[in-house]
């Protein structure tokens, strides 16, 4: 029985001690957050505004990838150097830095002021002006967009939210935005704290004053009236999806660039962040973000392709109900989707499948697509029916997508979970495009390939919207340096 409690105070004590310098980065990591334009991470989770807690779990995750866990007294001592070189602006992956110093070896202090070498002595710089953007709309996609450009708004980034765009709806119009932006019922409450101005229509959350503009013509808009200038504006609304009808936009004073927060019609570029991401050049104006499943199944559809070859396949989404559909039996000018959202699956089209083509052409005419709307607010999963090209495992599968997942060129954008537990809540808030649900994996070898059945988890709101803000990071021209350097 001794051994057994002294067993325990060891492990208590121990974490107490990680506890302990945990705390100590905190302070660390945001002022190299808000003062030099740092972003420190472990393996791509970001530390920045994470708890105690938060930052040891990110410890714990590097166990994925090292097969131990990131001892937090390594990567303090790592921060702690960064803190003392007055850095520039660039992101900084901590589990990397720690492991290429184990290898270097010497004193930390040398290691870090070498490896940070062309931020050091730099003073935040790095980022350049920075860009205005405007929320054209305010919906489910806009507030969550807002949400995470008030969340970067500290540092590490050259956008800044500067207007939303909406119709008036009623007299109070302003404070049902505002509250709408406070809470939520699904992604929870707003992290922070928000006040309305009414006699000036702004709403100023966490410091950031938002100017709330009333219209609905965005070609007559001046947003110069605000000290609004080259904004890349983000149309969440979907009214108008081709370069024409967004080009509306460009006729604004104070507009330089539009973004479509849905797929594109005609010749407009389809951009899913991390696969076709080169594609945006700085002579674009208009491009669009896809949608929330393209933006789910492209990129773990380009790592299959790659590694065994996709001959053909079908994508099959249970897609959770949205706006556009009707809370009880009434008239739509779709079929089926007239009927109560929150008592039935409704089975209609997605256009997933043949748009993700325009992000990866290799697929082109491979793949047909139906969608099940389910009653359930958000969070989606898509299931990828493929017949491949050549011969595989079901742990071959998991174990390249797993990899892909944690230090692939695609681990912003593709997530990887083995639990016997797992269900649609667990991913609200994810903020990866796609999970991969590694138990659910089925494969069938035949003569001439195989058959692959792979189950795609993606927060259909929150997932999405983190891949818009990437592509609009990118139009605003933001490129923040990497260490440490290959």
């Amino acid at each position: 029985m001794a051994d057994i409690t002294a067993s325990t105070q060891e492990t208590l004590q121990q974490w107490s001690e990680r506890e302990q310098l945990a705390e100590q980065m905190v302070p660390l990591i945001g002022s190299l957050y808000r003062n030099n334009n740092i972003v420190t991470s472990i393996y791509g989770r970001s530390l920045v505004h994470q708890s105690v807690v938060d930052i040891l779990k990110a410890h714990r995750f590097a166990r994925q990838v090292d097969e131990s866990i990131l001892p937090v007294e390594d990567s303090f001592a790592i921060v702690q150097a960064m803190s003392e070189l007055n850095l520039g602006a660039g992101s900084v992956d901590l589990a990397r830095m720690v492991k290429k110093f184990r290898e270097a070896g010497g004193d930390a202090k040398d290691f870090v002021r070498n490896e940070l070498a062309d931020i050091a002595d730099k003073n935040g710089e790095g980022l350049g002006d920075t860009t205005d953007v405007v929320l054209y709309g305010f919906g489910r996609i806009g507030r969550l967009l807002a949400r995470i450009l008030l969340d970067h708004a500290g540092g590490g980034t050259k956008l800044r939210l500067r207007a939303i765009v909406v119709r008036r709806n009623s007299d109070d119009d302003i404070i049902k935005r505002a509250s709408l932006l406070r809470r939520d019922s699904v992604h929870g409450a707003f992290n922070g704290t928000i006040e309305v101005d009414e006699d000036a229509n702004t709403i100023t959350a966490n410091g950031t004053k938002i100017q709330v503009i009333y219209a609905s013509d965005p070609a007559s808009l001046d947003y110069t009236e605000y000290g609004i200038n080259n904004a890349i504006v983000v149309d969440n609304t979907g009214v108008w999806r081709d370069e024409e009808g967004l080009g509306q936009h460009l006729k604004a004073k104070g507009t330089s660039k539009v973004i479509l927060t849905a797929p594109g019609k005609g010749d407009l570029k389809n951009i899913v962040f991390g696969v076709n991401t080169d594609d945006i050049t700085p002579e674009d104006t208009i491009i669009s973000a896809a949608s929330c499943t393209t933006n789910a199944i492209t990129p773990v559809l380009k790592v299959l392709n790659d590694e065994y070859g996709i001959h053909h396949g079908h994508v099959e989404t249970v897609h959770a109900y949205t706006n556009d559909q009707n809370l009880i039996d009434n008239f739509h000018k779709g079929s089926r989707r007239g009927r109560a959202a929150g008592l039935n699956m409704v089975l209609t089209e997605t256009g997933a499948a043949t748009a993700v083509a325009k992000a990866l052409p290799e697929l082109s005419g491979k793949l047909s697509g139906n969608a099940i709307r389910v009653p359930t607010p958000n969070v989606s999963m898509a299931i990828l029916n493929l017949e491949l090209e050549s011969t595989t495992s079901r742990d071959e599968v998991n174990t390249r997508l797993r990899q892909e997942s944690l230090t692939g060129p695609l681990s912003k954008q593709i997530d990887y979970i083995y639990s016997h537990d797992a269900v649609s809540n667990d991913f609200v808030g994810s903020n990866r495009a796609g999970v991969v649900d590694g138990l659910a994996t089925i494969v069938n070898e035949g003569s001439n390939g195989s058959s692959l059945v792979l189950y795609v988890w993606y927060d259909n709101e929150y997932g999405y919207s983190t891949q818009v803000i990437r592509a609009v990071e990118t139009m605003a021209g933001e490129n923040l340096p990497v260490f440490p350097k290959n």
